[in-house]
């Protein structure tokens, strides 16, 4: 099984839905070691996205994907545009040409549009960034290529390892961003920008396991 272009659709439309209704749980996660409007700037993001969609539905999903990118990096203020829109930009290149992906494809993808957001921030593991949650996804994903899982059950223990991911990151020390000038006092919040990957990934899979 793989996935289609309308469940790519879906997955984006979705995460406006999501991002609407996790803004206040992301700007008080963002309050605590950012400027707090984290969940602000990716609701607005998202809905721009979710908005214009249907103006580019008929494109393949490179072109979707990189429709999102531009968007986020328009309307996404603070780090989070830049970031979250190069991924989206990035992965676009690897999708180029796409009606659909299979579950090797998909983290191709994925990989693609992290190594642009680590070009950018030059994130490393522990800094408590959003990569410290995409790259346990990238290591799950890979796992279930190996083993020839099925794309539904693959994209579900992606999702859990997101969740197992973003909690990880309660116990790091900034060392990037506005959190990292916290020091000590960033230890014991989660980020939140790690937490909205873990939401991106929750989606994707609820998405896929709808589709059945």
């Amino acid at each position: 099984m793989a996935l289609s272009k309308q469940q790519v659709l879906d997955w984006l439309l979705r995460c406006s839905e999501v991002f609407a209704r996790e803004q206040v749980f992301l700007t008080q996660l963002d309050t605590a070691i950012g400027d707090g409007d984290h969940g602000l700037n990716m609701n607005r993001g998202f809905n721009k996205v979710a908005e214009k969609l249907p103006s580019v539905a008929d494109g393949d999903i490179g072109s979707i994907l990189k429709y999102t990118g531009m968007t986020l990096l328009s309307h996404v203020g603070g780090a989070s545009g830049p970031l979250f829109g190069t991924f989206f930009i990035r992965a676009a290149q690897v999708a180029n040409a796409k009606q659909s992906l299979e579950l090797s494809e998909l983290r191709l993808v994925f990989q693609e549009g992290v190594a642009g957001v680590v070009m950018r921030g030059r994130a490393e593991p522990g800094d408590k960034t959003l990569c410290d949650v995409w790259w346990p996804v990238l290591g799950s994903l890979g796992q279930s290529v190996q083993q020839q899982i099925n794309v539904i059950p693959a994209l579900q223990q992606a999702a859990a390892c997101a969740e197992q991911a973003v909690q990880t990151t309660i116990v790091m020390q900034a060392r990037k961003g506005r959190a990292s000038y916290l020091g000590e006092r960033s230890i014991g919040h989660q980020d939140p920008g790690a937490t909205s990957v873990m939401l991106m990934m929750k989606t994707l899979a609820a998405v896929v396991e709808e589709a059945g």
